[in-house]
């Protein structure tokens, strides 16, 4: 499961835990500046996101932004469409892979560049079936149990 890292603001935990992660991108987001202010006091979440390709553009759709407390009446709606901001060829590999069967985009963090600026990690996944869920939890646990006896020992 991946931990939040120092500069995420964030995360989409449960996405590791229904997919297969296959291959990830990072890209540009286009926000107003009060979804940046409010993204900066931790006030979104990429629960029940998913990435859209439409006309050779990509969209975030239903990543949730809270509304700047701080914001007036120019504040931004919480769940709008936003601009995901890719290469040609990067697009056209996402649209290419979303026709085959099976493979789904996903958002998987929201994190701050170096410069600044909002990025969001993305990832083509195939979605896990019930026995592999299962899979993955027991060698977490078994990762954990080993983890633990030798933290022990030491």
């Amino acid at each position: 499961m991946a931990k939040k890292r120092p500069g995420e603001l964030v995360s989409n935990r449960r996405a590791f835990h229904d997919y297969e992660i296959l291959e990830s991108f990072d890209t540009g987001i286009v926000l107003m500046g009060t979804e940046i202010k409010s993204l900066r006091d931790h006030g979104g979440s990429l629960q029940d996101a998913y990435v859209h390709v439409s006309k050779s553009e990509v969209f975030l759709k239903n990543a949730s932004i809270a509304p700047y407390k701080y914001g007036n009446i120019h504040n931004h709606e919480e769940k709008r469409e936003r601009k995901l901001l890719l290469h040609k060829n990067e697009i056209k590999k996402i649209q290419t892979a979303l026709h085959e069967k099976g493979l789904t985009a996903i958002p998987l963090a929201m994190y701050l560049s170096d410069k600044g600026y909002v990025k969001v990690k993305i990832a083509l996944g195939r979605g896990k079936k019930l026995h592999d869920k299962r899979q993955s939890i027991k060698e977490k646990e078994q990762k954990r149990s080993v983890d633990r006896l030798l933290k022990e020992k030491m």
